[in-house]
């Protein structure tokens, strides 16, 4: 703790911010060791699961934070930003808040360089925050793209082949009944398959690979100078429980054409296990595309969540692609 506090201590930019995203008041963290770095924003996954990258994260992070300035936001409806998301909300909500931090930060740091970082659900953000607002930005960075057919693809059917025929004969019922049905049976459907490729595959977690030290980062959020333990536990019971919108939304959105329009360089990392947000469709997504800007690295050994040495690859491949 002291070691960490020390480190906070030795930055040149290190603040909780308050701001207006998209009309809601949230609060931001941005941290890094010197005022000239390249400034790193990060899009989290769920929606609602501000991890690894959060607010509560200051000081917990040096080797991100000696490279970037650090952008930790919780997205409005989890962690120190909990709030209600009802069914009103839409991605192009997010999308706005987003482009609204990017120009906030692009005006507090105007000579330097600025940079999306988005994990999964997150870089849905960073895509379509890329074509709106392609000026203000240097590029972006993702890993775990979500294009189309979250779940509900041919290769996640393959995928239990060698399941007991009871699980085989779920799997071909969820993805047959898709997901044009009532939302009370998609969200089961939803869960059931969450569950199933948990434990059948290793679209989440590769079981080869040493798994990310998330127990190091929960100890962090709970010592942390800016959390409370209001805000730690609404990193995982937050707001959007009950949304409907936002699943509906992102199960049924393709992002693949928007490729082609992308005037910024945007790097996908893929883990090779991953077929929930599949790497199959990302390589065909970019190789059809017809951009140069465009590029995939497809990282071993790891599902859609990445397991350690994969964190250790993402944070060496976007050292390389900001500088």
């Amino acid at each position: 703790m002291n070691k960490r506090k020390r480190y906070i201590k030795s930055c040149e930019v290190s603040e909780l911010i308050e701001l207006d995203l998209g009309g809601y008041k949230q609060k931001i963290l941005v941290e890094g060791k010197t005022k000239n770095l390249p400034v790193v924003v990060c899009l989290h996954g769920g929606p609602g699961s501000p991890v690894p990258f959060s607010v509560g994260c200051r000081g917990l992070f040096p080797e991100w934070t000696s490279n970037a300035i650090m952008v930790y936001w919780d997205q409005l409806g989890c962690g120190i930003n909990n709030f209600k998301i009802d069914d009103s909300f839409e991605i192009s909500n997010f999308v706005d808040m987003t482009c609204d931090l990017v120009n906030y930060l692009k005006g507090k740091f105007p000579q330097n360089k600025l940079y999306l970082f988005g994990v999964s659900w997150g870089s849905i953000l960073a895509l379509e925050s890329a074509l709106r607002i392609p000026e203000k930005l240097d590029g972006a960075f993702v890993y775990g793209q979500i294009f189309k057919n979250l779940f509900f693809n041919k290769e996640v059917e393959d995928a239990f082949s060698a399941a007991p025929d009871k699980v085989r004969k779920t799997v071909k019922s969820i993805i047959e009944t898709g997901t044009d049905c009532e939302y009370e049976v998609l969200e089961k459907n939803v869960q059931a398959m969450h569950k199933l490729l948990r434990k059948y595959t290793d679209a989440y977690n590769n079981k080869t690979a040493k798994p990310a030290p998330i127990g190091k980062i929960v100890k962090g959020l709970l010592t942390s100078p800016d959390y409370s333990f209001k805000d730690f536990k609404a990193v995982v019971k937050n707001g959007y429980q009950g949304n409907q919108s936002l699943l509906k939304e992102h199960l049924n959105t393709d992002l693949s054409p928007l490729l082609a329009q992308l005037k910024i360089k945007y790097l996908i990392l893929q883990g090779d296990t991953d077929i929930m947000a599949s790497t199959k469709i990302a390589l065909e997504a970019a190789r059809n595309c017809g951009n140069s800007n465009v590029a995939v690295k497809v990282v071993k050994n790891s599902g859609h969540l990445p397991s350690a040495a994969a964190m250790v690859e993402i944070f060496n491949t976007l050292c390389d692609f900001i500088k």
